[in-house]
């Protein structure tokens, strides 16, 4: 191979790349271009909501996105981070897609850039999840009254 026909491939192959990230770009919207619509959503206060716009397809499991999430403990605490009520929001799309609202126990708090790593890289090996995102957020701040009962009894706070 030439040369001049790495220029060929080179120009030939680079309409398809574009196409591609066109494609990718076009997918995560819906046939008007708006954002896909969020499919389920769970909030800690016991809301799940679904979509009128789209059906959950059942691609992803809302509880093993929650299990997942709860093998993330934070180190100087031996209770899971789902326990603890860290985690204010998940919001599954149909497409695959996992997005996490958390929060920590103070805002420096010392494993504050590697728990919403970790949370990530759990949700992201669930079955049927594309990728995921995870947003800290600081509103509402955490107290301890967000702890489950059973993150209460471990730490022995009742």
């Amino acid at each position: 191979m030439s040369v001049s026909d790495d220029i060929q491939v080179s120009g030939q192959t680079e309409p398809q790349h574009e196409e591609h990230i066109r494609k990718d770009v076009l997918e995560d919207n819906d046939a008007a271009g708006e954002p896909k619509a969020r499919v389920e959503s769970w909030h800690p206060e016991g809301e799940a909501t679904e979509s009128a716009v789209a059906q959950h397809s059942g691609a992803v499991s809302e509880d093993a996105v929650i299990e997942a999430i709860a093998k993330v403990h934070d180190p100087e605490i031996p209770v899971n981070i789902y326990e603890l009520g860290l985690i204010y929001a998940i919001d599954l799309y149909d497409d695959g897609r996992v997005h996490v609202d958390m929060t920590l126990t103070a805002p420096n708090c010392p494993s504050a850039q590697e728990l919403p790593a970790q949370v990530k890289e759990e949700v992201e090996r669930v079955p049927g999840v594309t990728s995921a995102d995870v947003d800290v957020v600081w509103d509402p701040p955490w107290d301890m009254s967000r702890m489950s009962d059973e993150a209460r009894l471990a730490l022995n706070m009742f």
